[in-house]
This record gives C-alpha cells, structure tokens and sequence, in this order.
C-alpha cells in the first residue's frame, strides 16, 4: 500500500488521463528540433512571456508589446519580471527549502506594494501556517507525477491567499518551480502562465471548486490545470516555429 500522500489524487476521474496526455504534450515539444541548437532562446522567451501573463492574471493591464519595448509599467508586471529573472537560481534550491522559496517569491513580486518589513511573510493567520506547512511536508515526501504536484502547490497557494496581495504570481511561480525541479520542464521551456491566462475562466472556476473542498473539486482543479499546461506547451512550439522561421 502507498503512502505518498498525493497519490490518491490519481485515482479521480479523469486525473491520470488529463496528466499522461499533459505528459505526452510536454514529450512532443522535447522533441522539436529547434532546441536542439535554441534551447536558450526557447526559455528566455517562456519566461518572459510567462511573466507578462502572470501579471495580467493578477490584475495588471500592461501588453505584451509594452513588455518588450521595456516600458516600465505597473508594479505588478515589474514583480512577475523580478520573479521571472530568478526563477532559474530558485529552482536548484526549491526542492530543498519550500517555505523559504515561497517567502523570496513574495519579496520579489511584491517589492513595490508592500513596506520593506511586510515583505516575504505569509499572511498572519494560523490556518494560513498550518497549511502552509502540511504542504512543505507533503513535497518532502510526494512522488507523484509533477503536474499534479504543481497543481497542488499553485492551489494551495492562490486558494490561501497565503501571500496576498500577489499570491496568483507567488502561485504560479511555484508551480513552474515544480515542473523544473521535478523533471517534468527541467529547462522552463512552457510557458504555464501563458496557458493559464487562456484558461481563466475554466481554471478560476476549478479553483473556487477545489476552495470549496472535496475530492471533486480537487480533481476539477488538476484536470483543469493540466489543460492549461497543455496550452502553455503550444504557446511554446509557436515560440519554436518563429525562432524557426527567423
């Protein structure tokens, strides 16, 4: 008998399907062969438009077009750009130290909203700590499939509020963290946020599913999540047909 304490997330409905058919869409972009020679240029991209899109879930009204042309803008696009800058140096510590990663994601997307001694603090409440540390013990022992650990982790997060008021871009972080360090994306080639940001409305009403508790709900959530994981991935074989095309 297992005792991965994830594991019975498996057994939902649907769950094992929406993670191999996930799985399978990150294989196929593998192996695409314009990584083979512009992995670099494949990420640097991901992550910047990762960022944008993150942004742009949390409220930010800056384009993509703003983005590039290096405009400032507002000081939720500049915390997910912040963010997205170190999320490779996070990762090669995230499996290690989850509550610390968290607490530097939120120094970095909220520097400009919140005072200097407010920063890298999840919200004062018990229930808050609670689950914040169940979650760290649970990645301590978990090894089911990374997406629905991402899935997880960004759930229990956003669901939280734990790090208000940039808890989707703390969430979100963490779970492309997850999707590196576990294997899935070891070179942050898919752009999650992207995926998400087409999916919105299916995924804020999985998530509001999942904040209701149940095993429906949860599985709702990680369906969904996958969904947008898939469409993270063709946003990057778009990302590798115009790097192809010059």
């Amino acid at each position: 008998m297992s005792t991965d304490p994830l594991s019975p997330l498996l057994d939902l409905p649907g769950v094992s399907e929406a993670v191999a058919e996930s799985r399978d869409a990150v294989d196929r972009l593998l192996g695409n062969r314009v990584l083979r020679r512009s992995s670099p240029e494949v990420s640097a991209e991901s992550l910047l438009r990762g960022a944008w899109a993150s942004a742009v879930l949390e409220g930010s009204t800056a384009t993509l077009v703003d983005v590039r042309a290096g405009r400032p803008g507002d000081p939720l696009l500049q915390g997910s750009l912040r963010v997205s800058a170190e999320l490779a140096t996070l990762a090669e510590v995230w499996g290690g130290a989850h509550r610390q990663v968290l607490a530097r994601l939120h120094a970095l997307a909220a520097a400009d909203l919140l005072e200097p001694d407010e920063l890298g603090r999840p919200r004062p409440d018990r229930e808050v700590a609670h689950r914040l540390d169940v979650l760290a013990d649970v990645l301590a022992q978990t090894q089911v499939p990374a997406a629905v650990i991402a899935a997880i982790v960004q759930a229990e997060v956003q669901v939280l509020d734990a790090f208000a008021p940039v808890s989707g871009i703390v969430g979100r972080a963490a779970a492309r963290l997850t999707l590196i360090q576990r294997g899935l994306d070891p070179k942050s080639l898919v752009p999650l946020e992207v995926g998400q940001l087409e999916a919105a409305t299916e995924l804020s009403a999985s998530l509001l599913a999942y904040s209701e508790g149940g095993a429906d709900g949860v599985g709702e959530w990680i369906r969904s999540f996958c969904v947008a994981l898939g469409l993270g991935v063709r946003e990057s074989l778009a990302i590798c047909e115009a790097i192809q095309r010059g």
